[in-house]
């Protein structure tokens, strides 16, 4: 995931770092990016907010991927409340996709372990696994598409770049199917 530019831990990660979880205003902010006017070409480039360098989202050729949320730094945080805190993650994430799932029909599921892979061998790959691999989104994706706004593929997921690190929800939008890479 994006740190912080302080480098500190306790930092925060994204934007939505401090804001309760709410399952209306995560799937708001997915509908909105899905309306939004996607980049037809160009390397990926990360947005921050110009005061805090927190990360904002990140937009490349035909795709944009945003933090909806963003949990509890966990920095000391250990045994059971470790799994507290993933857990309730797991749980937001379940019911911003129940919401997507009544809107748009059952999801599909794409692991993200070719990326990981891949990211590891320095092996090429799509731009948007690459964008996700550099934001060290390595949660599998819960994938819809393609969706009746200009056929776009929206994608959500959790994550989490080290064992003190905050758990980050992600939304991605793209214009190109979004499918499990082959190994």
């Amino acid at each position: 995931m994006a740190q912080a530019t302080s480098g500190d831990p306790g930092s925060p990660v994204t934007a939505r770092a401090g804001q309760a979880f709410d399952t209306g205003r995560a799937v708001s902010d997915v509908e909105t990016a899905l309306a939004e006017k996607l980049p037809s070409d160009g390397p990926p480039v990360q947005e921050g907010d110009p005061a805090t360098g927190e990360w904002t989202g990140t937009r490349g050729a035909g795709f944009r991927i945003i933090p909806i949320w963003e949990g509890d730094d966990l920095t000391g945080v250990y045994d059971t409340d470790w799994t507290d805190a993933e857990d309730a993650a797991m749980a937001n994430l379940a019911l911003v996709v129940g919401e997507l799932d009544r809107r748009w029909g059952p999801h599909r599921k794409v692991s993200m372990h070719v990326p990981l892979f891949r990211k590891q061998a320095g092996a090429p790959m799509p731009a948007l696994f690459q964008a996700l691999a550099d934001l060290d989104c390595y949660g599998d994706l819960t994938v819809w598409g393609p969706t009746a706004a200009e056929g776009r593929w929206v994608a959500v997921s959790v994550n989490q770049c080290d064992g003190d690190a905050p758990m980050i929800m992600a939304a991605v939008v793209s214009q190109f199917a979004i499918t499990e890479l082959p190994d």
